[in-house]
């Protein structure tokens, strides 16, 4: 999961946010995953990975190139063929609000910069 958030100001908790969403998408999934030892020793689900990446936004350039790769990654991991055909992203609403055009990213393209993946 990506996204781009705006916490309230001298507010910096990402690892509590992350913890509060995971923990509520796992308590409505039935625990049917696949469990290493650890995961069963840490009663962790196997459906998230232990980290994630977080990074502050520095300019506006940046902030472009991160809301232009949360919505280029399904395409780039072969989910679709088309981002239109993603029914679980924000591009639709960009796409509604004209920052997209409908057909954005309908073949695949190298996308700048390195994200932590």
């Amino acid at each position: 999961m990506h996204c781009l958030w705006t916490l309230p100001p001298d507010d910096a908790d990402f690892a509590l946010r992350w913890k509060v969403i995971k923990f509520a998408f796992s308590k409505r999934l039935p625990a049917t995953e696949m469990l290493s030892a650890n995961q069963q020793n840490r009663r962790e689900r196997g459906i998230w990975q232990r980290r994630y990446w977080e990074h502050l936004i520095r300019d506006e350039r940046d902030y472009q190139r991160h809301f232009d790769y949360i919505h280029y990654n399904p395409l780039k991991h072969g989910h679709v063929a088309r981002l239109t055909d993603w029914p679980y992203s924000s591009f639709h609403r960009a796409v509604a609000q004209g920052i997209y055009p409908a057909d954005w990213c309908g073949v695949p393209v190298q996308v700048e910069g390195g994200y932590g993946e």
